[in-house]
């Protein structure tokens, strides 16, 4: 593992180094100790970082990894999107060149539930657990309207700049009880432009994700906590944000009701992207009990 950060292909990270992937730098951070360590996947425009908060606690019973992919956040770039068997294998060179022992706990938020998947269809031998942070699911369309569809989400680009705008409003206030060399160093790069074109480009081909997950097995019979977001989300049509988490809560009783320890937990005080930052205390309660169960 490296900290020389003087590509100027990519912003330096304010913790944590980097690990050689194939001739690639991949940006990571593990804290604390003993297993199973707890490896947290991102979603789209989401990086390691934005889960330090949580890893940090977690790191207080076991060993806690945030990364981020190739091609985003501090990682050195690829072309985007990839398959999900190009980021499942990265994960695990990535885990084994840090002497990380498997199994693992994967926590997984958002488009990262579709890499979890594809790892554990992979690896099932090196899942010890999971832990669904409101995340996608290969099912996706069985359940969802069709407005909410895989497809849709991936044509659907917003405004960079009132992107930009919203995101830096609300890093500078998830992030205000980050140290302030790491909080600032992760609003400015979240709103650059290199890091809001990766968060578009990894939702473009989420339907080919789903097909390649279709061609693989069901999650091994592993202890599962899915963390269903059902909040209000004042920007969306009232009635789509009643259908979409209603199928939501559905999905993720169906992936629950696949194992033999699975287990649903709806909140209803948070969104999607802010589930970390409002109600850390589940999400490390969620972590703490499959690693507990594993």
């Amino acid at each position: 593992m490296t900290n020389d950060s003087t590509s100027p292909a990519r912003l330096a990270p304010p913790i944590g180094g980097f690990q050689e992937i194939d001739g690639r730098r991949v940006f990571v951070h593990r804290s604390g100790g003993g297993g199973p360590a707890v490896v947290f996947l991102p979603g789209a425009s989401a990086v390691g970082l934005d889960y330090f908060g949580v890893q940090q606690q977690v790191a207080g019973f076991t060993t806690a990894v945030v990364y981020d992919r190739g091609g985003t956040g501090y990682s050195d770039h690829l072309p985007l999107p990839r398959t999900a068997t190009a980021v499942a294998t990265e994960l695990r060179d990535l885990l084994h060149a840090q002497d990380i022992p498997a199994p693992y706990v994967l926590a997984a938020h958002s488009l990262g539930g579709l890499y979890a998947h594809r790892f554990a269809q992979l690896y099932p031998r090196d899942v010890a657990g999971l832990v669904w942070l409101d995340a996608l699911h290969r099912d996706w369309d069985d359940f969802m309207p069709p407005a909410a569809g895989l497809a849709a989400a991936g044509r659907m680009a917003p405004d960079p700049e009132r992107m930009r705008q919203a995101l830096r409003e609300m890093y500078d206030e998830l992030r205000a009880d980050y140290p302030e060399h790491v909080r600032q160093a992760l609003v400015e790069a979240k709103v650059s432009d290199e890091w809001l074109r990766a968060g578009v480009a990894e939702r473009t081909k989420l339907p080919e994700l789903v097909t390649e997950l279709r061609a693989g097995p069901d999650l091994p019979d592993v202890p599962v906590v899915a963390l269903t977001v059902v909040g209000t989300d004042p920007g969306q049509d009232e009635q789509l944000s009643r259908e979409l988490n209603d199928a939501k809560t559905k999905m993720d009783a169906a992936l629950v009701s696949a194992v033999s320890h699975g287990e649903q937990r709806v909140l209803s005080d948070t969104l999607h992207h802010r589930l970390c930052f409002d109600r850390p205390d589940a999400v490390v309660q969620a972590i703490r009990d499959v690693v507990d169960r594993s």
